[in-house]
């Protein structure tokens, strides 16, 4: 197998087979990044985290909630048909425009048209390799061992996330000023553990997260299939306002998300509490089960977003993991709750 420098002994032989898990390492929002030159520094990509086995030429993609996505991206199982090893990579599968930057809407998009082509997989973690299980791998090596396996090719099918090491405050200025969604910066010795930690953290160029559908308002603007989604994020097991999204959909987006969504039709809200705002009175409710991917400006004083445009669905998380990002302090401590919206 490849070797790394610093790498003397790899934890026993085991089968990749026996190595299915969606449990994946989580990233911790933060306000700014941390500082010294034990953090590499990676840009984060706006598209679906997935894990990829290859193992002679059989390959299988998943994601982050064990669903089976082999046969959405099958550009990307080509691509990783041809390695020469038995692997299982951890990665984002993304749609880059022409400058090289992710998009999540366009990825939507893309899916939405049924297509196998053009999906790119950026593979920054590499957590099997020839029957070696390297979880207990320093993250240095086993991205060596990954930049071998992949190359360093930045515009194929597969494509090796490049990472700098320190400097992660000039780092995410530039990503800033390209239009990046932000960087995820993780230490260099830590070991691929899918526990919550702080080896891995996100700093965000700008507010985007996911939001779990509540229902939606009929619409006044003569357009099709909806005027807003009410949109809510769990707090202590229950779930709670956070607002409403009415931009940022296509025409066919707001016809198929009323199918969808009538589909999950309940008569009473799935909110704890129902919101004062006069908007949401004449609400369809739904079965908490859809995620929207937002991008707003702010949260407001009583929890609420501003300025929301949705981005796309997300079918790669359980409803009741989306609770509201909020940045924490290096000190791990977040800042103080706002009250909710009554």
């Amino acid at each position: 197998m490849p070797q790394a420098t610093g790498i003397n002994k790899l934890p026993r032989r085991q089968s990749i087979a026996s190595s299915d898990t969606s449990d994946t390492i989580t990233t911790t929002l933060v306000k700014e990044p941390p500082s010294g030159d034990e953090w590499l520094h990676e840009l984060k990509f706006d598209g679906y985290r997935m894990l990829c086995r290859v193992d002679r030429g059989r390959v299988s993609v998943w994601s982050r909630n064990g669903k089976d996505w082999t046969e959405k991206f099958q550009n990307v199982v080509e691509a990783v048909k041809s390695l020469k090893a038995s692997a299982m990579l951890d990665g984002e599968i993304v749609i880059v425009d022409a400058q090289g930057r992710s998009s999540f809407q366009k990825l939507q998009r893309a899916m939405g048209k049924a297509t196998t082509t053009g999906f790119a997989y950026e593979v920054f973690d590499l957590i099997y390799l020839d029957g070696f299980s390297l979880i207990q791998t320093p993250l240095k090596h086993r991205k060596e061992l990954l930049k071998n396996l992949v190359g360093s090719n930045s515009r194929g099918v597969i494509r090796y996330s490049e990472h700098i090491s320190g400097s992660g405050d000039e780092f995410f200025k530039h990503a800033c000023e390209y239009g990046i969604e932000g960087i995820v910066s993780k230490l260099a010795n830590s070991h691929y553990e899918s526990t919550r930690n702080r080896n891995w953290l996100k700093v965000k160029c700008a507010k985007q997260q996911e939001f779990v559908i509540a229902g939606y308002t009929p619409s006044s603007k003569s357009l099709p299939g909806f005027g807003s989604l009410v949109l809510g994020v769990y707090e202590k097991g229950q779930l709670v306002y956070a607002g409403r999204v009415g931009t940022g959909f296509t025409f066919k987006q707001r016809s198929d998300l009323k199918k969808q969504m009538d589909k999950l039709s309940r008569e009473t809200s799935p909110l704890a509490v129902v919101p004062k705002d006069p908007g949401v009175r004449q609400t369809h409710w739904t079965e908490p089960k859809m995620i929207a991917e937002v991008a707003f400006t702010e949260w407001t004083s009583d929890g609420s977003i501003r300025h929301p445009s949705f981005q796309g669905l997300r079918e790669d998380k359980n409803p009741k993991e989306v609770v509201r990002e909020e940045p924490r302090s290096g000190s791990g401590k977040s800042k103080t709750k706002p009250k909710r919206s009554r």
